[in-house]
């Protein structure tokens, strides 16, 4: 008999098949009667414990919070009847808001799960298992601990740190830890995720060592924003005084770029030809500019394991199966402008990004014949069917019904989301190179920079500076639930100009104009935005929600808004970071 994956208090049991996109990544049987002692009995065994940790802990992560977060906050999108999207944009949530409880839970699901997957590994391996299968998969498991935790470090300050599920189970009321060691800790499981991690893995869409250090190039920018010199020790943290300094921690954008050349130079990864491939139905999973996906599965009746975000997304039942709730979360007019009116002022023009907004948005007459099931009569956006009465539809992870793709269902449409993909490791390597200066003419970070660019027939350039790197990064990997995280990163060293900047994106703006069929700002709109509240320094974190707060009173804040926090105590480090990158 075959049954889908479970995880059972800290017991990690695996009983039927699951078919998938990704080849035989999650499919799995087991013909004896499964238990602690008698599930991690081979290598391939042990290799399956991880799988889960692809799909099933992230499904409330990626559901909304994903793009809610990483586009809502950031004015990627305006969604003005969505309340998991408008408090985040608004910048009113508060302990009560949609979103805060389900994030913080499957952050904190894949970090439990990834321990007990560590845990069982290490005490119940028989010894048919080889010690390289069990090095292997421990680092697996560290690698999706460690993302996790420099999610939960980037939005909220603080989290708890744990090695031991059961620890908590028994004990959860316990302190917070402070934001850096947060970091820290994530950073370190994604070193030994680099070190022992294979260079090229089995099944298609499983990490390998690097999609690690792709992701080490991501964390060592924030540890160098919120670092003064040399590697993390406790007590080289920035004041909130220095949060404005312009200064980065040289060791850390060291290591950053060391990261990303690792990637560039080594892994087999590339960018796909064409932007559009990155977002089609049959080309989406697993290409070879992916270094790290979440894993959903085909069908009905998958639960956790299905791509549940689409229908979020999608504008109408016309381009998604039954179920299609986006018709009112547009791409903001902020994004919208900039991908269409953009003043470059390196170039000394304005451009239309036309490639990646066709891409990204849908907007009035714009043909997809991917979207229909006769290509000959393409779907056009604002004709096929009425136009969105505020603005324009996103497009991105929006692939059409089962009669048009194959393998759509409803509330599923089966495919992959991207957590990490070589493209922004390019761009990593354009910041770490840039440092301080705020430009660079480093000629690697050129052509990097103008690869991605050459791919969206956009104009070279001779130099790059941070607002080529900022607007890149949001053309790019806009609903990618990206660009907040890279606004945050900045406010470690430039904390008021990001606030500024937030202050000025016309957030909450309706901007189509019926009579005519075009885009332009509400004569009605007055900024900062109908609702929206100003944002301060205080809004670059999150509140803990209120569920939380009541289950652990130690993540209630004090009179000032802050949440003590007590340090973490590390024990020895276990990769040397003088060496990884040598290996």
């Amino acid at each position: 008999m075959k049954t889908r994956i479970l995880y059972i208090g800290a017991l990690v049991a695996a009983g039927l098949t699951l078919t998938s996109c990704a080849d035989d990544f999650l499919e799995q049987s087991n013909s004896h009667q499964l238990s602690q002692g008698t599930f991690f009995d081979s290598d391939a065994a042990v290799e399956k414990a991880v799988w889960p940790l692809y799909s099933y802990v992230w499904y409330d992560f990626n559901d909304k919070f994903y793009y809610g977060m990483g586009d809502g906050r950031a004015n990627n999108i305006t969604a003005q009847y969505s309340n998991y999207i408008y408090p985040y944009t608004n910048f009113t949530e508060t302990s009560l808001s949609q979103g805060l409880t389900e994030a913080w839970g499957s952050l904190y699901s894949v970090v439990s799960q990834a321990n007990n997957s560590i845990n069982n590994i290490k005490n119940f391996s028989t010894s048919s298992v080889t010690e390289s299968a069990k090095t292997s998969a421990i680092a697996e498991a560290r690698f999706m601990r460690g993302v996790a935790y420099w999610y939960i470090a980037s939005l909220w300050g603080c989290g708890i740190i744990y090695e031991n599920t059961a620890d908590l189970v028994n004990n959860y009321v316990v302190p917070a830890n402070n934001s850096t060691d947060v970091l820290e800790f994530a950073i370190r499981d994604l070193e030994y995720a680099a070190k022992y991690l294979p260079k090229s893995q089995t099944g298609a869409g499983r990490v390998n060592r690097y999609s690690a250090f792709g992701m080490l190039s991501r964390m060592y920018l924030s540890m160098a924003g919120l670092t003064t010199t040399g590697q993390y020790n406790g007590t080289n943290v920035k004041s909130s005084t220095d949060m404005n300094s312009g200064v980065h921690n040289p060791y850390y954008l060291d290591l950053a770029k060391k990261a990303a050349k690792k990637v560039i130079d080594e892994s087999s990864a590339s960018l796909l030809p064409s932007y559009a491939d990155l977002f089609g139905a049959s080309t989406i999973d697993n290409n070879s500019e992916s270094l790290f996906q979440l894993q959903f599965i085909h069908g009905t009746g998958v639960g956790g394991a299905a791509q549940s975000m689409t229908r979020f997304l999608a504008w109408s039942t016309m381009v998604a199966d039954q179920n299609a709730w986006g018709g009112a979360t547009y791409c903001s007019y902020d994004l919208f402008n900039e991908f269409s009116n953009y003043n470059d002022k390196t170039l000394g023009t304005k451009v239309d990004d036309k490639i990646r907004r066709h891409n990204s948005v849908a907007s009035y007459g714009e043909s997809y014949p991917e979207l229909s099931a006769d290509p000959s009569n393409p779907y056009v956006y604002g004709e096929t069917e009425s136009p969105s009465s505020q603005g324009a539809n996103i497009k991105k992870y929006v692939i059409g019904v089962k009669k048009v793709n194959g393998f759509s269902e409803p509330n599923n449409s089966g495919i992959n989301t991207y957590m990490l993909r070589l493209a922004e490791v390019y761009l990593n390597y354009v910041e770490a190179v840039m440092g301080d200066n705020d430009q660079t003419t480093d000629a690697e970070a050129l052509s990097l920079f103008n690869a991605i660019r050459t791919r969206a027939h956009m104009a070279e350039k001779s130099v790059v500076t941070y607002e080529d790197l900022r607007h890149e990064f949001r053309m790019e990997f806009a609903f990618e639930g990206l660009y907040w995280y890279q606004l945050l990163r900045r406010s470690y060293s430039h904390q008021q100009e990001v606030v500024n900047y937030l202050n000025n994106q016309n957030r909450n703006a309706s901007y189509f104009e019926a009579s005519t069929n075009t885009y332009k700002l509400s004569d009605t709109y007055t900024a900062p935005g109908p609702d929206v509240d100003i944002a301060t320094a205080a809004d670059l974190t999150l509140p803990m929600s209120d569920t939380d707060q009541t289950k652990n009173p130690n993540l209630k804040p004090d009179t000032s808004g802050k949440i003590a926090t007590v340090a973490y105590t590390f024990g020895d480090r276990e990769v040397d970071e003088a060496t990884l990158f040598n290996e």
